[in-house]
């Protein structure tokens, strides 16, 4: 399941791409399977093992080209190890929400990014994740959990004011938001509860199948219940002017 939109986020055969907090590494998956060299963050190394075992099981099964390339790295989104300029593409999906000095994670995710680069963010949609906080605390107070909704607004100022340009925005997994609610109303470490089990049974069959009937509905559905914002900007080639008239180093 991909949150990021690869046809407003092309990703090229050679493209060096970090998935920062990559989590389960669905998009790092993608990116490797379009030829990129991709580096896959997390600070969980349970799921990195995953990941690598993932990574090396698409190459045994030819599932990437043989000229891409992927890297597991367990870091820090604030204290990132790569020189300045390291990659051509950064995603991070779903990744800020987490982390109390988000200005900070994007400071060093515009310092690794080339310029010219772009950048992909996801996080929680306001309207949705305001239902989920409103339902259970268990949601998002928990270690490691939420520690804010952003709204859509909010988050492209974040990009602007860290030297970016967005260039796009879209809403994604709107049949993932009823899930969330049924899971935070009911309880969200309860997974036996009968309509819990029976929304997962439709998601997975969705994930799997991809029907059309689910891709038109969750198509027309994004705009009002997308679980997800999606955000999309570019590093600038050189910075802009200030008032003075002189370029910024």
């Amino acid at each position: 399941m991909l949150t990021v939109d690869f046809s407003r986020f092309p990703i090229a055969p050679g493209d060096r791409v970090l998935d920062l907090g990559c989590g389960a590494g669905r998009h790092a998956f993608e990116c490797y399977r379009r030829g990129a060299h991709v580096v896959a963050l997390d600070h969980d190394k349970g799921e990195l093992r995953q990941v690598t075992g993932w990574l090396a099981a698409m190459r045994e099964a030819g599932e990437a080209p043989t000229e891409a390339s992927a890297a597991v790295v367990a870091g820090d989104a604030l204290n990132l190890p790569f020189p300045d300029g390291s990659f051509d593409a950064v995603i991070a999906a779903e990744v800020l929400e987490h982390i109390p000095d988000d200005k900070g994670a994007l400071a060093e995710a515009v310092r690794v990014l080339r310029p010219g680069g772009r950048i992909a963010v996801t996080v929680p949609r306001y309207g949705p994740e305001r239902v989920c906080w409103a339902l259970s605390d268990a949601y998002h107070e928990v270690e490691g959990g939420h520690v804010r909704i952003y709204r859509g607004e909010e988050l492209l100022t974040r990009l602007a004011e860290a030297g970016l340009r967005p260039y796009g925005t879209h809403h994604a997994h709107a049949l993932h938001s009823p899930y969330w609610w049924l899971k935070c109303a009911l309880g969200v470490d309860n997974d036996t509860a009968l309509p819990v089990r029976a929304y997962h049974k439709l998601l997975v069959w969705d994930i799997t199948k991809r029907p059309l009937a689910t891709r038109l509905a969750e198509r027309a559905l994004d705009p009002l219940l997308g679980k997800s914002f999606v955000a999309y900007a570019t590093k600038p080639h050189v910075d802009v002017l200030p008032p003075s008239g002189r370029a910024t180093a």
